[in-house]
């Protein structure tokens, strides 16, 4: 397993069965340079990291939407080379935020197998804070979204109060909420109202098919400019409020 100081402890079938992928699969993304190489250890094992294990769960995510592994690999060439594993979890969770459905029911036992680590009942109080899990009637099946579990669980070790967690997560619906009502706007107004306008039978369904291929083809594009510009504002903002602090 992975140590607390992040180094890479995995071999490559321990990150497969993390990742719920195979081995195969593993070599394959890596011939195709979408997966970085392991760190080379003693008699020639080599070792992954989380680094490896969230690029894994995003190159898994983006195939999930559609993209096919050219499309993945341009996408992953315009991430900046110095992600982190907790960076390149946040990329993941908001591409897997576009998929309907995404929600599952699991047991406690299956949700500690998914989340890599035993929890604790106040880590999956702070994981229901956060949106990952909700609890169901039966106190041992949770309602999980896989997409966001490996972030939350990269959070459960912030020492973060259950209430800020809450009031943050309130913050972040209400705005994300507001962008993607102007995206849809925006693509609406300047995308799909034109190609009505051209089209002499827009409504034929081949035309709405491809108009909603392209609207899910454009996802994960803006998903990225969504996290690269929040990301930069954040950390303008925070620069901003220590150097106040100063």
């Amino acid at each position: 397993m992975t140590t607390d100081t992040a180094e890479p402890t995995l071999t490559v079938d321990e990150l497969a069965a993390r990742a719920g992928v195979t081995v195969r699969t593993i070599r394959f993304y890596s011939t195709k340079g979408l997966l970085p190489p392991p760190v080379i250890g003693p008699r020639r094992v080599g070792h992954y990291g989380r680094d490896h294990l969230s690029r894994l769960a995003l190159i898994e995510e983006l195939q999930h939407q559609g993209m096919t592994l050219s499309a993945i690999e341009r996408y992953l060439e315009q991430l900046p080379a110095d992600l982190s594993a907790h960076d390149l979890a946040i990329h993941r969770a908001l591409v897997a935020s576009w998929a309907p459905d995404a929600e599952e029911d699991v047991t406690r036992a299956e949700l500690e197998r998914r989340a890599g680590r035993a929890l604790s009942g106040e880590d999956v109080d702070r994981l229901a804070a956060m949106g990952v899990v909700a609890y169901l009637e039966d106190s041992d099946t949770f309602r999980v979204d896989p997409g966001l579990l490996r972030l939350g669980v990269e959070l459960l070790g912030v020492p973060v109060a259950h209430e800020t967690i809450l009031a943050a997560r309130t913050v972040l619906m209400e705005h994300t909420r507001d962008a993607a009502q102007e995206l849809t706007r925006l693509f609406r107004d300047e995308v799909w109202g034109p190609y009505r306008e051209r089209e002499p039978n827009p409504e034929d369904p081949a035309h709405v098919a491809a108009m909603k291929s392209l609207s899910a083809h454009m996802q994960p594009m803006v998903v990225q400019a969504l996290v690269t510009a929040f990301q930069r504002s954040l950390k303008e903002q925070l620069r901003e409020a220590f150097r106040a602090e100063g």
